[in-house]
């Protein structure tokens, strides 16, 4: 602390660089060369997984959609109609096309209700 004109000022600690700093004692008595080679082994096994799992996730970009059934075969839908005379509903599971004709029913086509999911 120094003194002006009879008042106290403090002064802060002067910084200090990292270079200033002493280095806590290595673990398990490893030397320096070996704790640097245990850090690039280390950050080398990181690198190949980040790659590893960042192609993988690029790959899977990469796959073209699988084929369409051949034609005949019944696909996967799910949709749903109402008969927009009497309101009866009725559910499409699968059928031979993706977008199937509607059903009739009281001599008339349903109203396709719920779209694709």
């Amino acid at each position: 602390m120094t003194r002006r004109s009879g008042t106290a000022v403090r002064t802060w600690p002067a910084a200090t660089s990292s270079a200033d700093r002493v280095r806590s004692p290595l673990p398990l008595g490893l030397t320096a060369a070996m704790e640097l080679g245990l850090n690039l082994v280390v950050a080398a096994v990181a690198a190949y997984l980040i790659f590893k799992v960042g192609f993988a996730v690029l790959g899977s970009f990469a796959r073209p959609a699988p084929e369409p059934p051949p034609p005949g075969e019944m696909r996967r839908v799910n949709l749903t109609y109402r008969c927009p005379l009497c309101g009866m509903e009725l559910r499409v599971r699968e059928a031979l096309s993706e977008d199937p004709v509607p059903p009739r029913h009281c001599m008339d086509e349903m109203e396709l209700v719920a779209p694709p999911e």
